[in-house]
């Protein structure tokens, strides 16, 4: 039990001008970005809200955003409350923009947690709890749409306190009365620590009234459950409690500041932003108990001596500014025209909403737009020794979604190749590959808008229409049975012929051997020389075998020959090859081969049983489940599954838990495939091949 505090709050100190940085976050429809416009509109950054449905917020205010009615990547807005400088970075709520919400994360003094008022869908919130909890990022859970809450606020706290690991703190309980309709709404606020009570207003700030009589009950109950959470952290309060002296709001206040700051409890408070509600009371808390930046950067282990630091969270390439390094300036300050680790500061831009506003320094603290600073990328940290990873900045999800690309116009396809490398560089959560296997440029990503956002991108920023399909299985072949094939290659063209006479035996190997060549020729009946043009020859027929597919897991042995002494040539050699191999190939049974991928899918445990049908449902072997390690009421399934099952498996896969299930494969055997699905393979290959 912690027993040393600190006398003053010097952290957050209000009025002190520091600026610091929180992030908004929480699920998709949780209402962070209607909060954002309270908050801007609440500390007179904007004349008037705006409305996400209108398409005239702040956030979301991105062309892709506007267009799907969900946020897409970080909103950046800075305003000034009470003479202290805040930015607020409103992230995406989808788990597929999940790499967005955790590079805001990583740069906040602080997050607000948004949530609606339904104990069913909390774990919705988990992804984003578990990073914040394992970065020690102090966070405030802000239960949003509390006027329209059907359940009691108790038991959406224990729901949350079931997801969390850190003590929750209920700092305000609800006015509730009876509505026209007789149904309960809620009106008001009793805060816990002042036991001032506030009702809400359409708009503005709440007024403030006296406390109703049928609430002092559970006023006083919630109070002491405050108390004595945040008595486990202070051996002076407990003692107060335990000798029953009522504690000095002084000290509720300092507890509050030093545990938050320390990321020991989470405050929870109550609102709703799209009418104003609770935003007030939220920024105070923030404004008295937000760490500062030079805290930040201790918790982090950054530098915070005076000298130009910044560290890069997000990349924007635009076309009249063009690269744009997002960054948070962690010590010292930054000049346009200064020279930073062998980089040259150009212009300096402050980020609000999609206006970018020039400004002249940027101090520690601030977010700030570096335009032109070619070098620095996502996760890159900037100082005097030059640019440097940053150690602890998140890596990127693993990818669970493909699609395969092709440039409607083929004179776009050099250009595609550039905005797939810029659209790559801001969303680090996506990758693309030639995959020469089956001759498709797939964009990989966290899910199917995921990717629909970055086919948008193309056609609206960089002006790259691209047609999507699902990428085609890279299939393989091999043999069941053996065979001897005797092949000549005679020509007479005038002049020197070509000739060539080889005998071999192709018999099947276990899987995964791969392709052997055996040379048993003796005599020298084929010549040292020819033979690997041989070898070479087969190679090439392999790479499309019988049924159109690459050709594994045989072995080919050259036992006999004849040569021409002035007509026989490598390529002689090499075609006779191909020959002996395309008429034996049939006879030996050809089958296809199907690759096989472990898959470990991770859900919340009361879904396993609906993952466990749903590989079971796409032709999967199950292998077990167990707890997933770090994630308290989580489970891992693993199963083996062919990798044609799992292009879509991720759409199904988030319906069955509440959009945060996911999944990681890796390449585990092939496995013969026969039957009605391998039939339709093969005709779906000759087809594209006569195409």
């Amino acid at each position: 039990m912690a027993d040393i505090k600190s006398e003053t709050i010097t952290g957050g100190r209000p009025g002190s001008g520091a600026h610091r940085v929180v992030a908004l976050c929480g699920p998709y429809l949780s209402g962070k970005t209607s909060l954002l416009e309270s908050i801007l509109y609440a500390t007179g950054a904007i004349g008037r809200r705006g409305s996400t449905r209108a398409g005239t917020s702040i956030g979301d205010g991105a062309a892709e955003a506007r267009k799907r009615g969900m946020g897409t990547e970080i909103n950046v807005a800075s305003v000034d409350y009470l003479g202290d400088q805040w930015t607020f970075l409103d992230v995406p709520g989808s788990i597929e923009f999940q790499h967005d919400a955790f590079a805001a994360l990583a740069v906040s003094d602080a997050a607000v947690l948004v949530c609606e008022p339904s104990p069913e869908r909390v774990v919705a919130l988990t992804p984003l709890l578990k990073f914040i909890e394992d970065h020690h990022i102090p966070h405030v859970i802000f239960i949003n749409k509390i006027d329209s809450a059907e359940v009691r606020v108790r038991d959406m706290l224990s729901a949350l306190q079931s997801i969390s690991s850190r003590k929750l703190l209920l700092r305000q309980v609800p006015i509730r009365q009876t509505a026209s309709d007789g149904s309960d709404e809620t009106v008001g606020y009793v805060d816990l620590v002042s036991e001032r009570a506030y009702r809400y207003k359409s708009s503005g700030a709440s007024d403030l009234i006296e406390m109703p009589a049928e609430i002092l009950p559970r006023e006083s109950e919630a109070r002491r459950e405050m108390l004595e959470t945040l008595s486990e952290f202070d051996d002076q309060l407990l003692e107060q409690l335990i000798e029953d002296i009522a504690p000095e709001k002084s000290l509720i206040y300092r507890d509050l500041h030093d545990e938050f700051g320390a990321d020991q409890i989470s405050p929870v408070l109550l609102g709703a932003g799209d009418r104003e509600n609770g935003v007030r009371r939220l920024l105070k808390a923030l404004r008295h108990d937000t760490p500062t930046v030079a805290e930040t950067a201790k918790r982090r282990a950054l530098p915070s001596n005076g000298v130009a630091m910044a560290e890069c969270f997000k990349v924007l390439h635009q076309s009249h500014a063009g690269k744009l390094s997002l960054c948070r300036v962690w010590s010292g300050s930054l000049v346009e025209g200064q020279s930073v680790g062998g980089q040259r500061i150009g212009t300096l831009l402050r980020p609000f909403g999609q206006r970018l506003d020039k400004i002249s320094e940027a101090k520690a603290g601030e977010i700030v737009a570096l335009a032109k600073v070619d070098a620095l990328s996502g996760g890159q940290s900037l100082a005097a020794a030059g640019i440097a990873a940053t150690e602890d900045f998140p890596k990127a999800d693993p990818p669970v979604f493909a699609l395969s690309l092709r440039a409607k116009n083929r004179n776009d396809e050099v250009k595609l190749s550039g905005a797939l490398h810029k659209i790559v560089e801001e969303d680090p959560s996506l990758s693309f590959e030639a995959r020469g296997e089956t001759h498709e440029l797939l964009i990989r990503g966290q899910g199917e808008m995921h990717l629909k956002v970055a086919v948008d991108k193309l056609a609206g920023r960089y002006n790259v229409a691209v047609d999507t399909e699902t990428p085609r299985v890279a299939y393989r072949e091999t043999i069941q049975g053996g065979s001897q094939q005797h092949a000549r290659y005679k020509r007479q063209t005038g002049g020197h012929g070509q000739f060539a006479d080889i005998k071999v035996e192709i018999k099947p190997l276990p899987r995964g051997s791969g392709f052997r060549f055996v040379d048993k020729v003796v005599g020298g009946v084929v010549p040292r020389n020819f033979i690997p043009a041989v070898e070479e020859g087969l190679v090439d027929y392999l790479k499309e075998g019988p049924l159109g597919q690459p050709v594994v897991d045989l072995e080919v042995t050259l036992f006999d020959g004849q040569y021409h002494s002035v007509d026989s040539s490598e390529m002689s050699f090499k075609m006779a090859a191909r020959i002996a191999m395309s008429e034996a190939m049939p006879k030996c049974k050809p089958v296809l081969l199907e690759p096989i991928l472990k898959v470990t899918v991770a859900a919340p445990n009361d879904a396993t049983p609906r993952i466990q049908r749903l590989i079971s449902g796409r032709r999967g072997q199950l292998l077990g489940y167990d707890a997933r390690e770090g994630w308290n009421g989580w489970d891992e399934v693993s199963a083996l599954m062919p990798e044609a099952e799992i292009a879509d498996m991720i759409v199904e896969i988030r319906s069955v838990t509440q959009g945060v299930g996911t999944f990681r494969t890796e390449f585990d055997h092939l496995q013969e495939l026969v039957g009605r699905t391998a039939d339709r393979i093969v005709e779906e290959t000759k087809k594209r091949a006569a195409a």
